[in-house]
């Protein structure tokens, strides 16, 4: 089918379903891609605009600089910092080719299983029905299979859950006795109470088998740039990554984003601060709905799972669509118990949102079946 070759919205929506972007070439509300829609502000389109042929024209920095630009930004020196084209890219190079055996809590962001050959990755179960990650269970685990590469998302992907920091902290220093990396993937956490305080950002120098994954697409709000980094104070590691990025990963628009970006930093978080505050009214909202089983978010979007007596996550999330033109991500494709009963859900305005859960409601209404 080729671009906008659809005559029904049932036929819209298996196209969109099998697109990984350029939604908003289509018409229809998405809440099921994960970003920040209150940043960048429009006055950094306007630099962009300013120098358009500029960044068309010529040819990006390399990582050197790029690592510097981050590094402005988090304060880390660039040494530590490896720049990837969306935390996609380091993903694909950690999972593909630096590690040799993988070990990931599941359900969670599925590149880091699908980046890896086959055989090389170990999915953890996370507890059931809490989705809760039991740190010592998942560290025994990682060392009786022998992995060098683990993975923690927080918060996590789809269940939008928080782990605890004293437990990663924890669980760093038992892998290291056992020469096994730990992955902390942030890339929602500036969506949680306190960020700064939860990240181990700053610390990272005092963890050497610790590398941190952050996507600067969801927070920043810039999909279509594709920024991602890595910080590590494990100099190997780095360079194992860094020698696995080609020399211009990064466009010139991305590069000049970078270089804006600290004239921000408060408009950022305050952009920050609405998105909670919009997600939290949904959050409260949500929980209102009979026999519907909603988990307390501490990222842009909200997990649950669907009531019993409706039909299962793919057909309500089909139906949101076909007849409210509205995209939500059902958890099929999750390495989960139940995977087909629950949802994933992002947050947009307050009321955007607030026209989702009316829809969401008027769809259980209709695909209410006796389960048995």
């Amino acid at each position: 089918m080729s671009l906008n070759d659809y005559n029904t919205q049932e036929e819209k929506y298996d196209f969109i379903s099998s697109q990984h972007g350029g939604y908003y070439r289509h018409n229809f509300i998405d809440h099921a891609y994960l970003y920040n829609l209150y940043f960048p502000p429009e006055e950094v389109f306007t630099k962009f605009k300013d120098q358009i042929h500029d960044l068309v024209l010529n040819y990006p920095v390399a990582q050197s600089v790029l690592a510097q630009l981050i590094g402005k930004i988090i304060d880390q020196p660039a040494q530590r910092i490896v720049v990837g084209n969306g935390a996609a890219e380091l993903i694909k190079i950690v999972s593909g080719h630096v590690s040799g055996k993988l070990i990931i809590p599941v359900p969670s962001f599925n590149e880091y299983a699908n980046a890896a050959p086959l055989g090389q990755v170990i999915e953890f179960p996370l507890e059931f029905p809490s989705f809760q990650l039991d740190i010592d269970k998942f560290a025994d685990e990682a060392i009786r299979i022998n992995a060098d590469v683990a993975v923690v998302v927080t918060p996590n992907n789809p269940t939008s859950m928080l782990i605890p920091k004293a437990d990663i902290v924890r669980l760093s220093n038992r892998l290291l006795t056992n020469n096994c990396m730990l992955i902390v993937d942030e890339s929602f956490l500036d969506f949680s109470e306190d960020p700064e305080q939860i990240s181990l950002e700053r610390e990272i120098a005092k963890f050497p088998n610790m590398a941190i994954f952050k996507s600067m697409s969801k927070a920043y709000g810039i999909c279509g740039l594709r920024i991602g980094y890595m910080l590590t104070a494990n100099n190997e590691f780095a360079e194992a990554v860094r020698s696995g990025v080609h020399i211009w990963n990064i466009n010139g628009f991305a590069e000049e984003f970078l270089r804006m970006l600290p004239d921000y930093k408060d408009e950022f978080l305050a952009s920050c601060n609405k998105v909670c505050s919009d997600r939290d009214k949904m959050y409260h909202k949500m929980t209102s709905i009979k026999g519907m089983i909603v988990y307390k978010p501490d990222a842009n979007y909200i997990f649950c799972r669907l009531p019993d007596h409706v039909k299962s996550g793919p057909q309500i999330a089909k139906d949101l669509f076909i007849k409210h033109n509205m995209l939500v991500k059902d958890c099929v494709g999750k390495s989960q118990p139940d995977a087909d009963r629950y949802l994933r859900i992002a947050s947009r305005t307050e009321v955007e949102n607030n026209k989702l859960i009316e829809a969401l409601i008027d769809v259980l209404a209709i695909n209410g079946e006796d389960r048995k």
